[in-house]
């Protein structure tokens, strides 16, 4: 797959605060059917395991893919000190800073989303943004162990086409917990047995990883595809 690299910062440079974060493309060999910005989670960068084998995995079905960091990810890289995200304003601010990027040098259906905390800022923006589609991997209905606070009262309202591909074990919602929510029907859930956070398949269910990360991927490439 071909990579790149669009505005903002050189390769090897990160931006701080509110600049606009370093994006780096990977770009189908044939034809394209969609283009993705995909946003990391709280705790793993763009280039984490998961990250890369989903992205693989997309662009072999057609996808291209965006990635790119927060700033607080970023700046992991430049001292390797571990520390929180930024606020939520500043993360939003960000994701509109790289879709406005994205969005004038790139033609025909543009789709934004990301694994878990990424997932949950591109859903808070989707319907500002006006964009084409939703992808949320692993989405955070709730933080871990605190059911009792759900972070869903915009998905009842959400107007974008949306695709949430989660694992019946999430610790960040399960589906018992999600059945109970009031989600809007332009929302599609796909589950994976026995999956976790990750995607991840219990061993006893004759699952394994890949096989769920290839049908994640089979399943974007046709949502996005669709008209």
């Amino acid at each position: 797959m071909g990579t790149g690299q669009m505005a903002g910062i050189d390769a090897g440079q990160y931006s701080k605060g509110d600049e606009i974060p370093f994006v780096r493309r990977d770009q189908p060999k044939g034809a394209v059917c969609a283009s993705l910005i995909l946003a990391h989670g709280a705790g793993a960068p763009m280039d984490s395991p998961f990250m890369e084998q989903m992205t693989e995995r997309l662009v072999e079905r057609g996808v291209a893919v965006f990635r790119f960091e927060f700033a607080y990810m970023a700046s992991r890289r430049i001292d390797e000190r571990k520390r929180p995200p930024n606020p939520q304003a500043q993360l939003l601010q960000q994701w509109r800073a790289v879709y406005r990027t994205v969005r004038q040098q790139t033609a025909g259906r543009l789709a934004i989303g990301g694994k878990s905390m990424g997932g949950r800022m591109a859903s808070l923006l989707a319907d500002e943004l006006a964009v084409d589609a939703l992808v949320c991997l692993g989405y955070p209905f709730h933080a871990a162990r605190k059911p009792e606070k759900p972070r869903v009262a915009h998905l009842a309202e959400l107007r974008t086409p949306t695709l949430i591909i989660q694992g019946e074990r999430d610790a960040m919602g399960n589906r018992d917990t999600v059945a109970g929510y009031s989600l809007s029907p332009a929302i599609r859930l796909d589950w994976l047995m026995s999956a976790d956070h990750d995607l991840k398949p219990l061993k006893r269910s004759g699952f394994t990883h890949e096989r769920y990360l290839d049908k994640a991927a089979d399943a974007i490439a046709a949502f996005l595809g669709s008209p």
